[in-house]
């Protein structure tokens, strides 16, 4: 088993491990740095996990940004009443970041 870290990003929580790809909200980062560092929530290493206060200090979990600003799927919302000449359609597609999770230290 390897080691597992819980990491937020966009007030959101991932669990993430070593070499695994992950879609998060949008970040906002400089072009000429692709390296994106997080401190973990709790860390999990065969028996031993380790739990933060609300964050692990002394550990990082670094990722590397594969693709920055790319969009989702469209979600559509329909609101309708019959009778009443009321239809509304509305659309939005949410923006991410995919990250690619190198070390957790």
């Amino acid at each position: 088993m390897s080691k597992k870290a819980v990491v937020i990003s966009g007030n959101k929580q991932y669990l993430v491990e070593e070499n695994t790809v992950i879609d998060v909200e949008l970040l906002h980062i400089d072009a000429d740095n692709r390296i994106v560092e997080f401190k973990p929530l709790l860390i999990i290493d065969n028996d031993n996990i380790e739990v933060g206060k609300p964050y692990l200090d002394k550990n990082i979990v670094t990722a590397e940004v594969v693709n920055e600003d790319i969009q989702d799927d469209k979600v559509t919302s329909i609101r309708y009443k019959a009778k009443k000449r009321v239809h509304t359609v509305k659309g939005h597609r949410q923006h991410k970041t995919i990250l690619k999770i190198i070390k957790i230290s």
